[in-house]
Formats: structure tokens, C-alpha cells, sequence
């Protein structure tokens, strides 16, 4: 054979070989298309979009995008933080229009909280290719279009209690009827305002028919809640207010005091604590609900154990009677007791003027104004200093000797005692102009100082019996002299004509003063210490008939 010969037969294998790849490559490329689009892909891409939270891209694989996308939304942010693992664990093609399969699916929602179950689902050929037949019941067992899933944290029954200092129980978790009035459920908004506000004025005066149609406004077509009521009030009220157009009554479960006659700042830092308490016992569980928030059925979980009772630090019989003190006033006005040996909070009460303005009791900080003369003694003795001689700066120092200004850290409780004066405030004589105005306090700092002249040391401070308070600061105990100097000013104050009122209990030392319209007092008696703050007092014994209306209470046998 030539060369040339030789040459054509090399060139027509070379063609005929070049075929059959082109062939091979062909018959490979569609197979490896079919394996791409073919139903059992389709599905292992499924189950790897769930994995991945990936909600939109995976319900473009379904039958029903929109749907499925909706509530995988929902699953995914309902279960959070879980994490998914779904898994296929078998395909069946049925034929060429139809596939059956099976995956197992397991979330993690932390240490020891895991869930596994099995699903079912089938695939079939659509026009726009293989799609995954959406059933919400594919994801999570007994879901459907309407219900929604959520973790939960479930807690033991019964709830445990929030108990007085002597043990008695002063919050109980009890059945509360929410009143709601939701404006999408009525023709005439103004009407059913006025029904509802005049049918719960003997429990709720202060809401009016336009307070609630002014609720309405702002809430953007949402119910808005009306009142909240105990059983009692509720089973007088309800039939009237069952007949309101747009009224909805829910019932939630919630911890409140036992005795309707105990309010205080004090009971929302005792159920912080209790919640706490709770949550770090509590169980876990995924639930199914209803489109109207009705439990269904729980689904998986594990219930923790119940917590303890929370001793808590109130005197009941006390705190009455600072209420009772408070509300003598028309003016804002708040009261904090602490007991001196113990650090206790045994009382803590605000009327509704100073409500107003948040939890002034604990975060009021009000300038200390003739209050800083117990600093400034105080400062002339441990800065050895002539009176005249001492700076607000000095006065300072001293306060925080007496706990104000301390930061102290309380479970459950959001407090200040005080802002200190820096700077050339600081520098400046307490004499001076209004230099000492720069030193504020609240009446809880207020308490801490009187509870620190009585004890001779600043006590740690709790709510919550055998939980003090920490703090970074150094507390030693106040030098002998001071202790002697502050108790003599607190005796001698006692003695001043606008403090009459209250020569006829025993044993009562105290000291007032004013700042500006504030009017102040820090009183103790026996392990008993307290201040209380008025703002725009009428008169300079006004704190004084306020401590005396206290202890007056206080002598009423219940």
C-alpha cells in the first residue's frame, strides 16, 4: 500500500473512530441530562433544598410553588433555631409519568432535643417537568395548609408560686380573660368603644370610649387589648361584653399577685425572675395550631421538671401600706423600704402619677438638693475637712460610700441608686451656687443610704431571699465616727418641727429635705429603713405626712 493509501485509510478511521465518540458523548450527555432532570433527582434535590432552608427554590420543585413556598416559610422560621435533616430513603418509578418515595427527616434543636419521623411523597411528569406533588404533610406529620408548627418551650404544672418574706404566697400563675376589641369585626368602631368602655367601668374607670377608639387608630387594623380581667370580674362582665360587636375574649395563663390589693414595680422583677426560673427547667415541644392560635396537638418533645418556689423578699402587710401612702398624694410619688440586716426589699410602691413615667421607684433619678448634707458631714469626717471645705466632689464620695451611685447587679431588677457628679461640677464647694443639684439619686438610692446608716455598712440588696445582689464596688463598713455622725443627724432630724407627724411612733429617726419642688425623706426604724420622693410638694412636711400616713397603715391590723 502507498503512502497516499495508507494515508486515506488512516483519515477514514480517524472519521469513523470520531463518530462513535461524538455517539458516545451524545448517549452519555442525554443520560446524564435524564439522571439531572429525572424524576429521582428532582427529589434528592428536594430533600437537599430542605436541608438547606432554602424555601423558594425548593417549592419551585412542587406542583403548587405558592403554597409550598408559604409554608415552608413558616416551618422554618416556626422551628428556629432547628436545623433540618432530610434524607431520601427511597424511589419507586411507577412508570414514566409517576415516582413514589420515602425520606427520613431529623431536627436538631440543641443538646439531647432531636426529632425523627418518616414521610411519604410522590413525583409525577408535568408539563414543565418532574414536580414533587405538594402536600404540606410531606414536610411535617398532620400539617395542612391552614395549621402553623412552632417550638416551644413547655413548662411543668403546676407552675410554682412567688412567695412573701414570711412564705405566704404572693404570685400565683392564674387564668387571665384578655378583652380585645378588633376593629375588622364591627361596622361601627365608635360604638362598639363606647359599649365596651361603659361595660367594664366598675373595674376599669380610666378607660373611655375614645381612649379605645384612639387605639384603634394607631393599630392599623389590628385588635387592640381593652382590659385584662380576673375570673371573678370576668364572669359579671362577660355577658355584656359578649353582646359588643367586635369584642373577642381570650383566656392566657399568667402570674399575678394573689392579692388583687398588692401592686408594685417590685412584681414585675419577681416574675422576671420566676420566668427565669422557669425557663431554665423547661421542656421542649413542637406543636401544631389552628388558623386561630387554638393548640391541635404536640407532635414531639420532652417535658422538664417543675421549678421551686420563689422566695421572694415583699412584706405584704408593708407593702400595703406604702400604697396606701403613695396614693395620699395627687402629685408623682414613690416609696422603697429595705431591711437593713438582710439587704431585703420588703417594699416598693409608686402611685399612678409616677407610673407614668416608668418604674421611678428603682430608676427615678431626682437631684438630692438639702440631702447632701448628710454627704457633706459625712465627707468633713473622712476627708478631715472644715464643712465649708468640702466640694460637691467630696459629697459625691461620700454618697457612694452609702451605696449611691453603686452599680449593683439584681436578678430580675432594672435599678440605678444615683449619677455622680464629675468634672467642674465636682471641683466646685457644695455651697456654691447649684453645684449640688449635679448629684442625683433615686429613691432606691435613697433606701440603700438609709439602710446603710442604720446597718453601718451598705447591705446587699435582693428580691429574691438568699440572692444578693454583686457588685464591683468595694463595700467595708462606714468608719464608727461617721455612723455616729449620720445616726445623730437622722435623730435630730426627727426633731424638727416639720417631721411632727411622726414624734408618735417609736423609735423613728429621720431626716428631710427639699429640692426645689422635690421633696425627700429617709426614715428607719428598728431594722427598717426607707425613703420616700414627692415631686411638687405642697408644703415642707409633706414627705413627713406621707412617712407618717405609712406607718399609720402599717399599725392597722388586716
Amino acid at each position: 500500500m502507498d503512502v497516499w493509501g495508507s494515508r486515506r485509510f488512516r483519515i477514514r478511521g480517524a472519521i469513523v473512530l470520531a463518530g462513535v465518540l461524538a455517539l458516545a458523548i451524545a448517549m452519555g450527555s442525554c443520560a446524564f441530562r435524564e439522571r439531572a432532570t429525572g424524576a429521582e433527582a428532582v427529589v434528592e434535590r428536594f430533600s437537599s433544598l430542605l436541608d438547606k432552608q432554602n424555601y423558594e427554590d425548593a417549592a419551585e420543585l412542587t406542583s403548587y410553588p405558592n403554597g409550598a413556598s408559604a409554608t415552608l416559610k413558616q416551618v422554618f422560621s416556626g422551628l428556629n433555631p432547628g436545623k433540618p435533616d432530610y434524607q431520601v430513603t427511597q424511589f419507586i418509578g411507577l412508570d414514566g409519568n409517576t415516582g413514589l418515595f420515602s425520606m427520613s427527616a431529623a431536627w436538631n434543636f440543641g443538646d439531647n432535643k432531636n426529632w425523627k419521623y418518616d414521610l411519604q411523597g410522590t413525583v409525577r411528569k408535568l408539563s414543565v417537568g418532574w414536580r414533587i406533588s405538594w402536600d404540606p404533610a410531606l414536610i411535617i406529620p398532620q400539617l395542612d395548609s391552614k395549621r402553623t408548627v412552632k417550638l416551644v418551650r413547655t413548662y411543668a404544672t403546676p407552675a410554682p408560686h412567688v412567695n412573701d418574706i414570711v412564705g405566704a404566697p404572693l404570685m400565683t400563675q392564674q387564668t387571665i380573660n384578655v378583652v380585645k376589641l378588633d376593629p375588622t369585626k364591627t361596622g361601627d368602631p365608635v360604638a362598639s368603644s363606647n359599649a365596651l368602655a361603659d361595660a367594664i367601668a366598675p373595674v376599669a374607670p380610666l378607660i373611655t370610649g375614645p381612649s379605645l377608639l384612639q387605639q384603634l387608630s394607631a393599630s392599623q387594623g389590628k385588635p387592640v387589648v381593652a382590659v385584662n380581667l380576673r375570673d371573678g370580674d370576668f364572669a359579671i362582665l362577660q355577658p355584656k361584653m359578649a353582646a359588643i360587636p367586635g369584642v373577642v375574649m381570650e383566656q392566657q395563663p399568667r402570674l399575678i399577685s394573689a392579692d388583687r390589693r398588692v401592686w408594685s414595680p417590685m412584681l414585675d422583677s419577681l416574675n422576671k425572675v420566676w420566668q427565669n426560673n422557669n425557663d431554665q427547667r423547661s421542656g421542649w415541644g413542637v406543636q401544631l395550631f389552628d388558623p386561630d392560635g387554638a393548640f391541635v396537638t404536640q407532635l414531639a418533645g420532652e417535658q422538664g421538671p417543675p421549678g421551686p418556689d420563689i422566695p421572694g423578699t415583699m412584706d405584704q402587710r408593708l407593702q400595703r401600706a406604702a400604697e396606701d401612702a403613695v396614693v395620699s398624694v395627687g402629685t408623682p410619688a414613690s416609696i422603697v423600704a429595705i431591711q437593713p440586716s438582710s439587704g431585703a426589699i420588703v417594699a416598693a410602691a409608686q402611685n399612678s402619677q409616677a407610673s407614668e413615667h416608668g418604674s421611678v421607684a428603682f430608676t427615678g433619678l431626682y437631684p438630692v438638693g438639702g440631702m447632701i448634707e448628710l454627704f457633706k458631714n459625712m465627707a468633713a469626717i473622712t476627708k478631715k475637712k472644715a464643712p465649708q471645705d468640702v466640694s460637691v466632689g467630696d459629697a459625691a464620695d461620700a454618697a457612694s460610700m452609702l451605696g449611691v451611685g453603686i452599680d449593683f447587679k439584681i436578678p430580675g431588677l432594672d435599678e440605678t441608686t444615683g449619677r455622680l457628679p464629675t468634672g467642674k461640677n465636682a471641683a466646685e464647694q457644695v455651697g456654691r451656687g447649684n453645684a449640688a443639684d449635679s448629684l442625683l439619686a433615686s429613691p432606691w438610692g435613697m433606701a440603700i443610704a438609709a439602710a446603710a446608716i442604720a446597718n453601718g455598712q451598705v447591705p446587699k440588696p435582693m428580691i429574691q431571699i438568699g440572692v444578693p445582689a454583686t457588685t464591683e464596688a468595694d463595700l467595708p463598713a462606714l468608719p464608727g465616727d461617721v455612723t455616729d455622725r449620720l445616726r445623730g443627724m437622722l435623730r435630730d432630724g426627727a426633731a424638727a418641727p416639720e417631721l411632727a407627724s411622726l414624734n408618735r411612733y417609736q423609735g423613728v429617726q429621720a431626716f428631710a429635705a427639699q429640692a426645689g419642688t422635690n421633696g425627700w425623706i429617709i426614715a428607719t426604724m428598728g431594722d427598717l429603713a426607707f425613703a420616700i420622693h414627692i415631686d411638687d410638694v405642697d408644703s415642707g412636711d409633706s414627705t413627713a405626712r406621707m412617712a407618717a400616713r405609712l406607718l399609720q397603715s402599717l399599725a392597722v391590723p388586716d
